[in-house]
Parts: C-alpha cells; structure tokens; sequence
C-alpha cells in the first residue's frame, strides 16, 4: 500500500521546483497532435519514467475519426518589403497557427489580415490558434503588432510539412496486486503553454515516479501522456482490453496556477473517484469547488461517452477558460507556480493514498463498544478517540472506510490510521479485497 502522506520523501517547495524544472525543459517545444515536437517531448518525459512509445499510423480508423496526417514545421515567418521579419515563428511557437500548411508567396496587407489572429483586449499577449482537421495557414501576433504594420507587399513563408506519418502518444503501466486500473491522463500538444497542458505533463510525471518507487501498491496504474481529443479517442479504440480494468481515473490538466482547486466529477457522479478527490479537498484546507460533468473539457469527456462512461473526473485548479491567459502566450513560464504545482502533486499523492488503502473492515468485537482503556487504546489516540467509535461502530462488513469519513465527517487519513490500530489489537479485520 502507499505509504501515508506524512512523512513522504519531499516536501511541496521540493516536489514542486522539479516539476517546474521540467516545465523549463519542456516549454521551447513546438508540439502539436502529431509530429516530432510530440516525440521530443516522450523523449524528454523517458529520462525519467519507463514510457513505451506508440506509433498509430495516419489513416487508421478510430470509432468515428480517423488519425490525421503528421505535421511538422521547421520556420515561418512574414516579411515586410524591407525583408524585416515581423512575424517570426521563431521567436514564439503561438506565432504560428498549429497545423498550418506549406505556405510560400508574396500578398498585400489586405490578404494577410484574413489570415492573422490577435487578442484586442490583451494587446500584448499572441494567441493560440490551431487549424488540425482543416487545410489552412494562418499567424497569431499581439494586436500591438498587428497596428505597426503598413500598407504594402508581405512574403509570407510557412515551411511545414503535413503528410503520411503518425501520430504518437507515451504509455506507462506501473502493476500492482490487482488487475484493476488506476487510468491518469494528460494532454501533451500544446506549444509553449505551462499551465494548460505541461503543469499537467509535469505533474503527472512525479506521479508516475513516486507510484514507481513505491513496493507495492494494490491498483495497477496505467498514465498516458496523448493528444488531446484524437489520443484518446485513439487509446480507447485500440485499448478495448484495458479499458475494461479501469476502475478509477483522473485527467490531470492547469494544475499550476494560484488559484483553488475544482473537480470535475465523472459522468456517473458520486464514483468512488468522485467521493475520494472531494474527501481529499474537503480535509485540504484549500478553496476548491466540485463542478458536475459536462460533454465539454478536456479528455475526461471521451473516456465519460456513452459507450465507455468510465469513473474518470478532472483535476485542476483555475478551470480552463477561467483565466485570462488560457491559450495565449501569458500562459508563461511566469504564470505557473512551483508552490501551486507541488501543493498539486501532494493532494494527487493523498487520492491515491486514499484509494489504495479504502477497503472494508468487520468489527470482531461487535457487541457493544470494546473496553479500550485496558488496551491503552485511549492514551495512544489522543484527539482521534472519536474517529475510533465511528470506525468500530460502522464496521459491519457493509461499509467503507471513506463511507465512515463521509459520515463521520472526518478526514479520510485519520479514519484510517485508526483502522489499521484497531487491527494491530485484532478488534478490527478487513474483509475482501
């Protein structure tokens, strides 16, 4: 089982400046659903966990989609008659509109502007624009940019292939006692955004480390590092074995910014999944709101369709869209927060705590209430005399250990560590799995 949170090999400062040290790394890269910006980034993420890489060739069929072809850029740029690049592709990866195709010709202001994207209300920010399932070009500049330029003849210069390749996603599975899955997700193809999208890679990426370091946990945990929308789409097509064994599950997503946490429950509502993060939230001291399901989000929405509707919520904090730098170049190395990012990963840490070591419990010493003070059972629990009756009370064989937080309205670990007291005196036992 995992080890209780207290204690744990690092604190939140520490847990939280490696996942941004890895954020550093990660944010040059231009990314997209496809191409070698997604495999870089495998690469990188593999130096650390034992990811197995998957190729799906373009074309193969995914339910109602199908793989797209793979797209890669080597430079953009539009040049004034002066041959001043004013917008340089490599300056910003957001300069140019993701999945742009080859583009090569000169074309006055008026043209260009049907092909340029701003944020007139943050004229210095350049938004993020993608183009994935429609041939076509485009440039994101900041509207500050856009009223510099005059009248005239611009070169526009898109040097990006999109052709038969593949699309590529990472896989890890940490086994564990049971067959039963543990399923973690995050999206990795977004250029240059921390929050949405690499605080969730980073993150998820300690997970997977503290999970692989640990002796033995109870679930079988499976994290996939895939393109948003068409990677899941495509896991679940080709995972139909798998995802039979997922039992549980989170999407991992803007988990580095300052605001509080929301949780977005499964489409079933009050999963286990859903009772574990709000128990966890509850007890964290921290501001947090619990949002139901809705078709609209991240993954979380395609592992919830009808056809799957799998026990899968999303954690985040500040919810996409919510913020003002969602999918804009202010999405920064400066917006996301190693405190915010390792305060993230302990709480993602105490749910699978909580999940691993929930199980039901019998009371051997059912009627009437054991005689502690013989034991020395009062002296050695303090303050959690009272989490010890409710356990002894509601366990009858019926009901959880998180059923008895819930009620009791008690915190998760200290109902537990009573637990497993009370065991040590063989006044309590577990009983199934």
């Amino acid at each position: 089982m995992i080890e209780s949170v207290q204690g744990i090999q690092s604190h939140p400062e520490t847990a939280g400046a490696r996942a941004y040290q890895l954020i550093e790394e990660l944010y040059p890269i231009c990314r997209s659903i496809t191409g070698n910006g997604v495999r870089q980034t495998l690469s990188i993420l593999s130096k650390r966990i034992p990811l197995q890489t998957h190729e799906v060739p373009t074309g193969t069929k995914v339910f109602d989609w199908t793989v797209p072809k793979e797209w890669n850029i080597q430079d953009a740029y539009v040049k004034n008659s002066r041959g001043d690049r004013v917008i340089d592709f490599r300056n910003n990866n957001l300069h140019i509109v993701n999945y742009s195709i080859p583009v090569r010709k000169k074309i006055s202001l008026y043209e260009l502007k049907k092909h340029l994207f701003t944020l007139p209300d943050h004229p210095d920010w350049i938004p993020y624009k993608t183009t994935y399932y429609k041939e076509n070009w485009g440039f994101c500049l900041t509207h500050n940019q856009l009223s510099t330029l005059n009248e005239g003849e611009y070169e526009v210069v898109v040097d990006s292939t999109l052709e038969e390749g593949h699309l590529t996603y990472g896989e890890l599975y940490v086994p564990g006692q049971l067959e039963e899955e543990i399923l973690v997700s995050c999206h990795i193809c977004h250029p240059s955004l921390c929050n949405d999208n690499l605080s969730g890679v980073s993150v998820a990426t300690l997970l997977a480390e503290y999970l692989l370091s640990v002796d033995s946990n109870r679930y079988s945990y499976r994290f996939l590092f895939i393109p948003g929308t068409i990677g899941a789409i495509t896991w679940l097509s080709l995972n139909l074995e798998a995802v039979a064994r997922v039992c549980h599950g989170l999407v991992i997503s803007g988990v580095g910014d300052s605001g509080g946490f929301t949780y977005k429950k499964s489409r079933r509502g009050e999963t286990t999944i859903d009772r574990a993060v709000v128990q966890i939230l509850q007890h964290s001291g921290r501001d947090y709101a619990c949002v139901d399901f809705s078709p609209y989000g991240y993954d979380e929405r395609q592992y919830c369709s009808p056809g799957f509707n799998l026990p899968v919520g999303r954690f985040s904090r500040t919810p996409f869209s919510e913020y003002p730098q969602y999918h804009s170049s202010a999405d920064n190395l400066s917006f996301v927060k190693p405190g915010a990012l390792g305060e993230s990963f302990f709480l993602l840490r105490e749910i699978m705590h909580l999940l691993e070591n929930d199980g039901t419990f019998l009371n051997l010493n059912p009627h009437c209430e054991p005689q502690l003070g013989k034991r020395g059972l009062y002296n050695s629990i303090g303050d959690n005399e009272l989490a010890m009756l409710w356990v002894l009370n509601l366990s009858d064989g019926s009901q959880s250990l998180l059923d008895i937080a819930e009620r009791s309205g008690l915190s998760f670990a200290a109902i537990q560590s009573v637990a497993e007291l009370l065991c040590k005196h063989s006044l309590l036992e577990r009983v199934g799995d």
